[in-house]
């Protein structure tokens, strides 16, 4: 059996891009690893945010379109995104999020406290203490590396059909089921982060992509080989699965699975360094080869935007 080590990025709808970057770069301290745009749109951003090194694992990444419709979350979608930070930091991010006038609320599940809130435009974030994870080793005003982000703690998925995500999560994708807890049934992957995977038992109304809601989520392969194994062995699973699209910093197979979520495969090489030096990931604006010729127009076209050091 396949077996994946976990989450390889998230990628959402959001509104103003300013305000995305000023939310996850300035509140939330993570590092925006690549500015580019859509490769299906290139006339919008795709903008990326994670650790220091823009490791797998931990990579949010988005499509900013301002003034667009808010979506609804429902069944079809990622609900909530979990982020994992050191033992010990959640005070301080409760402080840092009300600082900012982010409602934040507690909750406990599977013998674990979280922090529970919104981003601004409607996206369910958490974050939840774990020693697993390497140490983020990039600090961003008052966020230090004993406090950062470290990467996804997981998701929570919401199913159209949750005994077939289950299956699919199992059978497919390699997770191991580790828990049930009230409407809620945990799995895990091997990986160190981005590893734990809650799937809401009771389906919900029908989600309805727009502003605030989750357009996918990817998870890891090793390499290309391991990718077009992967690719085989989801097409073996009875799966409609793409051919390979090149993503320049990973390549990428899609799928939707029974509950109606779009899963994606991804491949950790070659990352987000090989067209920018490691120290100076996120600064310029990054085109795949079909675009540059068209750069002028499209900078021309894109809303600026800056990462504000907001503390």
């Amino acid at each position: 059996m396949k077996k994946t080590a976990g989450i390889h990025h998230i990628t959402a709808i959001v509104g103003h891009p300013q305000e995305n970057v000023d939310f996850y770069a300035g509140v939330l301290g993570l590092r925006m690893v690549k500015k580019t745009i859509n490769f299906d749109d290139p006339g919008t951003y795709h903008l990326y945010f994670g650790n220091g090194g823009g490791k797998p694992g931990t990579i949010i990444t988005f499509f900013p379109w301002a003034n667009a419709y808010q979506g609804k979350i429902g069944a079809g979608q990622v609900g909530v995104t979990s982020y994992v930070v050191p033992t010990g930091a959640l005070p301080f991010w409760q402080e840092r999020l009300e600082k900012y006038e982010v409602s934040v609320a507690k909750e406990t599940r599977f013998g674990e406290d979280y922090l529970t809130f919104e981003d601004l435009h409607g996206l369910q974030l958490e974050l939840v203490e774990r020693e697993e994870g390497d140490l983020n080793d990039f600090e961003s005003g008052s966020i230090t590396s004993s406090v950062a982000i470290k990467g996804f703690g997981g998701a929570t998925l919401l199913s159209a059909r949750p005994d077939q995500t289950a299956k699919t999560l199992e059978e497919v994708m390699g997770l191991e089921k580790v828990g049930e807890e009230g409407d809620l049934m945990r799995f895990r992957s091997y990986g160190e982060i981005g590893n734990i995977i809650d799937l809401k038992l009771t389906p919900l109304g029908r989600g309805q992509l727009g502003v605030g809601t989750v357009h996918h989520i990817a998870w890891r392969a090793e390499d290309d080989q391991d990718h077009l194994d992967w690719q085989e062995h989801v097409r073996n699973q009875g799966f409609a699965v793409t051919e390979v699209k090149d993503r320049n910093y990973f390549n990428a197979i899609y799928y939707k699975e029974h509950g109606e979520i779009l899963f994606e495969i991804a491949t950790d090489p070659p990352g987000f360094a090989h067209d920018e030096t490691p120290e100076t990931m996120g600064e310029n604006l990054m085109l795949p080869a079909q675009y540059e010729s068209r750069r002028e127009q499209l900078t021309e076209s894109l809303i600026p935007i800056e990462v504000r050091q907001l503390d």
